[in-house]
């Protein structure tokens, strides 16, 4: 079975060597009250508890599954009673407004423990996961009424929150979408449909279910401008506040897997359920945007916890299993056989799980504290980060999940046959991480959303907003010579990452397909070069300090970035070569062709 164990030392030095979070958290409210000491006592606890609590479920979940009868769902041992702990603990309040329950810390460290909890065991963590998104989406839309009703119990972690969005018919397209609201006399809606893949729809670990939901009015125009937005609860509020009625909406059953065994991903039925209207009619989409965003930057720590878990467990193996001899002489001549981690391929794939992950970690907080900087900072501030949120939300979902999914295959290789069987975890670690660049958006749609709206449609402006960051940086060190091998080719495909968008671009202007031939390379080309600034700057850190007291910590650190610029980075120039070939020789066959 798999193991967990929290990557503590590696946050310390992304929140604090990397990002500085001492002084990021003085701009924020309450900022003075988090000191290192009281983020390193939390991230402890976090530790501790996804350690010995939801780590072990992890396998578990995945032989018993959830159970489903008569519209009720039961989660694997243990789930319910980890969950417990986690709502006891005060885990899901910690970064929200004290005005609804929360303890008002920076919302970056809910990316810091959202990591954690979903390396140790990504099906769980779903179920409170969805929940955020939910408090997001009702906090920022909701009317006072709905935050008093609904918000302040998602916080306090007894009622939980879904995110209802797909039909059989529509996935992607949510214009065709047909669950119906119709308006009651009492100012709520009838919600009539059957919403599908909804992840975390039905279970035993909460007093209730909050469901976001979008549906179209009787009178609403087509396509995605007739969507409006609903909150539809399992039990409606009582006088109270607190569980009443049985709401119209019912588990039709739960979908059959390929992983995720333990998350249960339901069909809801919605027969004229009770809703509530969140933010304006047939604009529902605009509101479930905050929700979507949520989700996707969810997603992308996804990636990361897969690539952090299959590199612990690889690694962990490799030390220990003993095959063959090192080309080079034995290495423990004592032994029958060397470990395989002395052998050249293994420290390939262990070296990429670790470039993967630990660029992953630097992507995933340095969102975070744009995160909280677009909440917080000054016009200025908040202008600059909602432009990099909506250039980099897209890169992360997809690249840190495909990035992901080849960590979690390399994990599963290094065990070589072992790895195949249910007995290690390493093939739940696969199958688990594979919806990853499925749900929230196909990593062919979030290319579409990067290259064609965010940066074509802004004529170049969103992306520029980046690259003059990591010009600057490269100006600033270019003199060093221990940063050269960093440096110049970060600063060389910086200027070429514009080049090739202008090719694009221009070829568009005669060809619209050419920017979904071009997008899903454009993509990983994109993702690889900003995991390539992250990486620059942690050798800049990690040079400065290698005569202190943790020299092989921070060794380790520069020989990671070394390796990934000269054997990762590289994949930039065959991406290249393929975007620029064209959209030709994908339209050239006609349809008939493509069958013998």
């Amino acid at each position: 079975m798999t193991e967990y164990s929290a990557p503590r030392r590696d946050i310390e030095f992304v929140l604090y060597e990397l990002l500085d979070y001492e002084q990021h958290c003085q701009k924020l409210p309450n900022g003075s009250e988090v000191d290192r000491d009281t983020v390193t006592a939390i991230v402890d606890e976090c530790g501790k508890f996804c350690e010995n609590v939801i780590a072990p479920l992890y396998n578990i979940g995945d032989k018993e599954g959830c159970q489903w009868e008569d519209g009720n769902v039961t989660t694997p041992t243990g789930f319910k009673e980890a969950y417990e702990q986690y709502v006891e603990a005060g885990w899901p309040s910690m970064t929200h407004d004290p005005e609804v329950g929360g303890q008002g810390l920076p919302e970056s460290l809910e990316t810091v423990i959202s990591e954690m909890i979903g390396a140790a065991n990504w099906p769980w963590a779903m179920y409170p996961g969805l929940s955020h998104g939910a408090m997001r989406t009702i906090g920022l839309h909701g009317s006072d009424e709905q935050k008093q009703a609904y918000l302040t119990k998602l916080v306090e972690g007894t009622w939980t929150g879904t995110m209802c969005l797909t039909e059989s018919h529509c996935g992607t397209d949510l214009g065709m979408l047909k669950t119906k609201a119709e308006p009651n006399d009492d100012g709520s809606y009838r919600i009539t449909g059957t919403k599908i893949f909804i992840s975390a729809g039905e279970h035993d670990l909460s007093d209730n279910i909050v469901h976001i939901v979008l549906a179209r009015l009787p009178d609403a125009p087509e396509g995605t401008k007739g969507i409006s937005l609903f909150i539809v609860p399992k039990f409606l509020p009582d006088a109270n506040g607190d569980v009443g009625d049985r709401n119209g909406v019912n588990c039709g059953s739960l979908e059959h897997k390929m992983g995720i065994h333990g998350n249960a991903t339901a069909v809801l039925n919605f027969d004229g359920a009770t809703g509530y209207l969140i933010g304006e009619a047939n604009r529902g989409l605009n509101c479930m945007f905050t929700f979507m965003n949520s989700a996707r930057l969810g997603t992308a720590i996804q990636g990361l916890a897969h690539a952090e878990l299959g590199f612990q467990n690889s690694l962990a193996y490799a030390k220990d299993r003993l095959q063959m001899r090192s080309l080079s002489g034995a290495k423990n001549p004592d032994g029958p056989a060397d470990p395989i981690i002395v052998h050249p391929d293994v420290r390939r794939m262990l070296l990429t799980q670790k470039a993967f992950a630990e660029g992953g970690r630097m992507l995933a907080f340095y969102i975070a504290f744009h995160l909280d900087t677009e909440k917080y900072g000054s016009d200025e501030e908040k202008a600059l980060s909602a432009d990099l949120l909506a250039l980099l939300t897209p890169i992360a979902k997809a690249f840190m999940t495909e990035t992901g999914f080849e960590s979690a295959n390399l994990g599963m290789q290094v065990f070589g046959g072992h790895g195949y069987i249910q007995e290690w975890g390493m093939e739940q670690n696969v199958r688990d991480c594979r919806i990853s660049m499925l749900y929230e958006g196909t990593t062919g749609i979030q290319a579409l959303d990067l290259l064609g709206r965010k940066i074509l449609q802004s004529q170049g402006e969103l992306l520029k907003r980046f690259t003059k960051i990591i010009h600057k940086f490269c100006q600033a060190h270019q003199e060093e010579e221990s940063l050269k091998e960093f440096i110049e080719p970060l600063a060389q495909l910086n200027k070429e990452w514009g080049d090739l968008t202008m090719h694009v671009g221009l070829a568009a202007m005669n060809n619209l397909e050419e920017v979904g031939a071009a997008s899903v390379d454009y993509l990983m080309y994109s993702g690889y070069i900003t995991f390539a600034y992250l990486w620059a700057r942690a050798a800049v850190v990690a040079q400065g300090k290698l005569d202190g007291a943790e020299k092989d910590y921070y060794d380790a650190k520069l020989k990671t970035a070394r390796f990934y610029f000269q054997r990762i980075l590289p994949r930039t120039q065959a991406l290249a070569v393929i975007i620029k070939s064209g959209a030709d020789n994908l339209l050239a066959m006609d349809e008939e062709q493509f069958q013998y």
